[in-house]
C-alpha cells in the first residue's frame, strides 16, 4: 500500500521515521552527502533497532581517491574535515557521542561513494525491516538531517508492496556493494569521538599548562591535510619541552621530503605563544615566499617577509618603513628574512642583533660554515663565513635556536662540529661550558667518528659525561645520577667535585653507559636529529603494526649512459662555443662561478633558454629586465655582480656568442628534449598518471608549455607554476594568470594533470595527486633536485611508486658530472639521502675544464656518517584524539602581534 506524506501537513520525523524505526530489525538508507548531521534525527528510535543500520552516501571524492585503500582513507578524512564539524554548536555534542557509539559497536555501518561514480546521489530512499519481519520502503527528497526532516518542505512516499521493497533494496545493494564504495576511515570515526568531547580553552588557561596538541590539532595541517607523522610530532614535542626548560638547541637533519619546514614552524609557533619575544626565520631568498605560504596554509600562522626595504605580511600588505632600522619593527610575531642580507654583509645584520628572540630558525643551515675545510680543519680554529659569524652572535640573543639542513656534513665532520658550536653559544647544554672537553674538536671529532675509543676509567670519563650531563630522558642511569646530584632539567653541568659525591651504586650507573657513551650519548647524537626515509619506511610502529611512513618507491628513467639525449650537429657546435665563451669569461672574472657558467647552465636547460640568454648578453645586460635568468637559482643578492660581470664583454667573447647564436638559430625550435617529453607524456602514458615538469628557468617552462599547447594538447589545461606572479593556465595557446593557491587547488581536485614549474614549485608545493615527474634540466645545486622529487615522493602520495625521468644532453656538463658521480652516487645517497650542495663547485670545475679538481671534490665526500646511531628513533604521540582545544581566535591574537 502506498502512503503519502507531506511536511506541510505533519512533521515527518515524528509521523514517519521515529514511528517506523521503533523496534525495527534493520534499516538500509540511501542518503545524500555524509556529514555529521546524518543522524541528528530519529532520536532514541535508533537504539531500539535490533540489527544493522546501513547507510550509503556520497562525497566529493574522485575515482582516483578510492583507487587504493590508502587513497580512500586520505580522501575521506579530507572530505569529512571540509564540513568543519568542529565548528558546530556544542548542542550537537550528544549527537556526536551517539554517532560514535553506533559506529564503534558496529551497529551503524556507513559507506561512501565518489559523486563521480553515479553523479550526485539525489535519489533518497530507505528500506526498513519491521519487528514482525515485514518490510516497507520509502522514497522522497529528504536528506538525513534535522533540516530535512523537521524544517524543510519535503514530500515522501511509503510503499510496503514486495515489488517496491525489492526494487529499493536492489538500488541500495548496488550502491552498497559497488567497488568504489569505501567504509569510513579510522580517522573519521576517531574524530567523531573527539568532537563529542570537545571543549575550548582560552589564552590564560593554555599558557598556564601549554599542551602542544591543544594548539595544533585543529590547524589546517590536521583539518585540510593529513596531520603530522610520528617523526614530526616527536621533534615538535622534544623542541618545545626543551624550550620550556631553558631553550631548545637542535640541528634538524631529516632527509629531504620528510617535512622539516612544518616541524620547525610548529616548534617556533608554540614558542612564540608561550613567550613575549619575536621569532626570526632566516632562509635563502628563493624560499621566503614558500615559507610564508606554508606557514599560512598548514598552520594558519601569520608572518611577514622583509624585502630589504619593508615588511610584507601574509595578506600581501606592505608596511611602511623609515629605513633599514625598520627591520626591527616586524608587524607579525614571526618574521622571515633572507640569508643573503647576512652573507652580503648588509647593515641589517647589526639591527637584528639588537633584539632578543624567543627562537631563531635557520633553513639550509649548512651554508653556515668555515671558509676553508680540509683534513687539518680539526686542528685549526674556524674562520667563519659571514652567515656563521652572524649565527655565533645571534645565538646568545635567543632562547632557542633551530638549524635545519639535510646535509650537516658536506665534506668533513668538522662542519657538524661547527653547527654544534653555533648552538652552544650562550647555552651549555650542547657542548658544556668553556672548560668542557667536548669543545675541543681535535679530541671530539675522532671520538664520535669511532676513530678513537672512549675512556674506560670512570673518574676520567666522568669529566666528559658531566659536562654536559645528558637529560634524564636519555637513559635511566642519567635520571638516577641527576636526582642523586639534585640537578633540575635546566641544569646542564654537574660540578667538578660531583664525582666524590657519588656512592658506589651511583658509580655503577656510570659503568652502565660508559661502553656506548662515545657513540650513543655524545652531543652530535643528542643535538643532531636525523631521520631518513629508508628508516621510517622500514621501521614498524608498535602501536599500529605498520611502518612509521608508508613507502613510496621511485622508479628512475634516464640514468643509464645510453639514455642521455644525443644532440644534432648544429646543437653540438653551439654547445662547444658556449663552453669556449665560459672559459674565456673565467679568465677575466675572479670567483663568481655561477656567472662564469651561466650560459652553460641555461643552454643545458633548453636550447631556447640558451638562445634567449645570448640575445640578452649581446644586447647589453639589464638586470631589471633580465632577472628571469637567475630568479630560480638558489642564489642571493647577486644581481649587482651579474651587471658588473656581463656589461663589458671582450671582442672574443662577443664573437663566440655570435657564432653560438648562429648555430642555435638554424633550428632551435626542434630541441630533442621536446620530443622526449612528448614520448613520455603520450606514448608512455605519463600524462594519464599526472605529471609535473621542472626547469630551473621560466623561459624554458614557457617555451615547453607553448610547444605542447600548440602542437599536441591544445585543449589540455597546462599549469605554469612560478614566482613573481607569473603563474597561470595555458589552454589552446591562451594564457590566463592565476594565483598559485588556485593552481594547487586544481591539482588537488584532479582538474589539472599537467604542471610545468620552476624551482619556485620545488618547495612548499604538495603534488601527491601526480604520479610522474620530468626534470627538463638538472640543477647544479643538488638540493634542488631532491626538493623537486619531494613534490611527489612525499607524505600523502596515494601511489606506492612514482616515476621520475632526468633529462640531460649527451656530452654536456650535466652528463659529465653524472658520469663522474655514478660510481659514488649510491654510497652518497645511503649516507646523506641526497648529494651535498658542495658539489655545485664540481659542476663549475667541469664546465671550466678542471676535471681533476672536480674528481678531487667528489672523492673528498666522506664515506662514513656519524649521526644515524641514535636519533633515527621515533616516538608516536597521540595528538589526534585531543578534545581540549585552544580557542582559534585566542591563538590568532597570540600570533598576530608584532615585534
Amino acid at each position: 500500500m502506498i502512503t503519502r506524506y507531506s511536511s506541510r501537513q505533519t512533521p515527518l520525523d515524528g509521523s514517519f521515521l521515529n514511528q517506523k524505526l521503533q523496534n525495527a530489525e534493520s534499516y538500509d538508507r540511501i542518503a545524500g552527502y555524509f556529514r555529521s548531521s546524518i543522524f541528528e534525527v530519529a532520536g532514541e528510535a535508533l537504539d531500539s533497532v535490533s540489527g544493522k543500520i546501513r547507510v550509503i552516501c556520497n562525497s566529493d571524492l574522485d575515482a582516483i581517491d578510492v583507487s587504493t585503500a590508502k587513497a580512500a582513507q586520505q580522501a575521506l578524512r579530507k572530505s569529512w574535515c571540509a564540513g568543519e564539524p568542529e565548528l558546530l554548536p556544542e548542542a550537537n555534542r550528544e549527537r556526536f557521542r551517539k554517532l560514535y557509539d553506533y559506529l564503534i559497536s558496529g551497529k551503524l555501518q556507513i559507506r561512501v561513494l565518489p559523486d563521480a561514480t553515479f553523479g550526485l546521489v539525489h535519489g533518497k530512499a530507505g528500506v526498513i525491516t519491521l519487528k514482525d519481519g515485514s518490510k516497507t520502503c520509502f522514497l522522497g527528497s529528504i536528506n538525513e538531517s534535522l533540516t530535512a526532516w523537521k524544517l524543510n518542505y519535503e514530500l515522501l512516499w511509503e510503499d510496503d508492496s514486495p515489488d517496491a521493497v525489492e526494487w529499493v533494496q536492489h538500488e541500495f545493494d548496488t550502491l552498497w556493494n559497488h567497488h568504489h564504495a569505501v567504509p569510513l576511515s579510522d580517522f573519521v570515526i576517531a574524530d567523531i569521538k573527539r568532537i563529542a568531547e570537545r571543549e575550548t580553552v582560552g589564552t590564560i588557561e593554555w599558557q598556564a599548562y601549554p599542551a602542544p596538541e591543544q594548539a595544533i590539532v585543529e590547524t589546517p595541517v590536521y583539518r585540510k591535510e593529513l596531520g603530522l607523522w610520528p617523526h614530526q610530532k616527536f621533534f615538535v614535542q622534544r623542541a618545545f619541552a626543551d624550550h620550556q626548560q631553558g631553550g631548545a638547541r637542535y640541528v634538524l637533519a631529516d632527509q629531504v621530503g620528510l617535512g622539516k619546514t612544518v616541524q620547525l614552524a610548529l616548534a617556533g609557533m608554540l614558542m612564540a605563544m608561550t613567550g613575549n619575544k619575536p621569532v626570526l626565520v632566516l632562509a635563502p631568498k628563493p624560499l621566503l615566499l614558500q615559507w610564508q605560504d606554508e606557514l599560512m596554509e598548514l598552520l594558519a600562522l601569520p608572518s611577514a617577509i622583509w624585502t630589504g626595504k619593508n615588511w610584507i605580511d601574509e595578506q600581501g600588505i606592505v608596511w611602511p618603513a623609515t629605513g633599514l632600522e625598520s627591520i626591527t619593527k616586524c608587524p607579525r610575531k614571526l618574521g622571515i628574512v633572507s640569508q643573503g642580507l647576512i652573507t652580503s654583509g648588509s647593515n641589517v645584520a647589526d639591527f637584528l642583533l639588537d633584539l632578543q628572540y624567543e627562537c631563531v630558525i635557520v633553513d639550509e643551515a649548512h651554508r653556515s660554515r668555515r671558509r676553508k675545510v680540509s683534513d687539518k680543519s680539526i686542528e685549526e680554529k674556524a674562520e667563519p663565513n659571514n652567515l656563521m659569524a652572524f649565527l655565533l652572535k645571534i645565538a646568545v640573543k635567543t632562547k632557542s635556536l633551530l638549524l635545519a639542513t639535510a646535509t650537516p656534513v658536506q665534506l668533513h665532520p668538522i662542519e657538524a662540529f661547527d653547527l654544534l658550536s653555533v648552538l652552544a653559544q650562550g647555552n651549555d647544554q650542547v657542548l658544556g661550558d668553556t672548560w668542557s672537553p667536548w669543545r675541543n674538536a681535535e679530541n671530539t671529532v675522532p671520538l664520535v667518528m669511532g676513530e678513537t675509543s672512549f675512556l674506560n676509567s670512570e673518574a676520567l670519563a666522568w669529566e666528559w659525561i658531566r659536562n654536559p650531563l645528558p637529560h634524564e630522558r636519555e637513559h635511566a642511569s642519567f635520571k638516577l645520577l641527576r636526582r642523586r646530584l639534585g640537578l633540575k632539567p635546566s641544569d646542564y653541568i654537574a660540578s667538578a667535585e660531583s664525582y666524590n659525591q657519588l656512592s658506589g651504586p651511583d658509580k655503577t650507573q656510570i659503568r652502565r653507559v660508559l661502553g656506548n657513551y662515545g657513540r650513543e650519548f655524545n652531543p652530535f647524537i643528542l643535538h643532531i636529529i636525523r631521520r631518513t626515509r629508508a628508516y621510517l619506511e622500514h621501521t614498524i610502529d608498535p602501536a599500529t603494526g605498520e611502518p612509521y611512513l608508508q613507502p613510496v618507491k621511485v622508479r628512475l628513467f634516464g640514468e643509464q649512459a645510453h639514455e642521455s639525449i644525443a644532440l644534432p650537429f648544429y646543437f653540438q657546435r653551439a654547445y662547444t662555443l658556449a663552453e669556449e665563451f665560459c672559459t674565456e669569461l673565467s679568465k677575466r672574472v675572479k670567483g663568481a662561478g655561477f656567472f662564469k657558467t651561466l650560459l652553460l647552465r641555461r643552454i643545458g636547460s633548453t636550447m631556447y633558454a640558451g638562445h634567449k640568454t645570448i640575445e640578452k648578453l649581446l644586447n647589453e645586460w639589464n638586470t631589471d629586465a633580465d632577472s628571469d635568468l637567475i630568479a630560480s637559482e638558489d642564489e642571493d643578492d647577486t644581481e649587482s655582480l651579474a651587471a658588473e660581470t656581463m656589461k663589458d664583454l671582450t671582442a672574443l667573447e662577443i664573437k663566440l656568442l655570435q657564432q653560438c647564436l648562429s648555430a642555435l638559430e638554424s633550428d632551435h625550435e626542434n630541441d630533442p628534449k621536446y620530443q622526449k617529453v612528448v614520448d613520455y607524456l603520450f606514448d608512455k602514458g605519463w600524462l594519464e598518471l599526472g605529471c609535473i615538469i621542472f626547469s630551473q628557468y621560466y623561459d624554458s617552462v614557457w617555451w615547453l608549455a607553448n610547444q605542447l599547447s600548440e602542437h599536441h594538447v591544445p585543449d589540455e589545461q597546462i599549469a605554469i607554476y612560478a614566482g613573481s606572479n607569473r603563474s597561470g593556465i595555458l589552454t589552446n595557446g591562451q594564457f590566463k594568470r592565476l594565483p598559485r593557491d588556485e593552481i594547487k587547488r586544481l591539482v588537488r581536485t584532479g582538474e589539472l594533470r599537467l604542471v610545468l614549474g620552476t624551482d619556485a614549485a620545488s618547495e612548499g608545493l604538495n603534488l601527491q595527486r601526480l604520479g610522474t615527474l620530468i626534470n627538463l634540466d638538472l640543477p647544479w645545486n643538488p638540493t634542488r633536485l631532491e626538493q623537486r622529487k619531494g613534490r611527489i615522493q612525499r607524505i600523502g602520495q596515494i601511489r606506492d611508486e612514482v616515476l621520475l625521468y632526468n633529462m640531460r644532453y649527451r656530452g654536456s656538463v650535466e652528463d659529465r658530472v653524472h658520469e663522474l658521480l655514478s660510481e659514488r652516487l649510491e654510497d652518497i645517497f645511503e649516507l646523506f639521502g641526497q648529494v651535498p650542495d658542495i658539489l655545485e663547485d664540481a659542476w663549475v670545475d667541469i664546465a671550466l675544464g678542471d676535471v681533476q679538481e672536480a674528481q678531487r671534490k667528489i672523492r673528498s665526500i666522506p664515506k662514513r656518517h656519524p649521526f644515524d646511531e641514535r636519533y633515527s628513533q621515533v616516538a608516536d604521540i597521540d595528538w589526534e584524539s585531543c578534545s581540549k582545544v585552544l580557542d582559534a581566535e585566542d591563538r590568532r591574537k597570540m600570533l598576530i602581534g608584532g615585534w
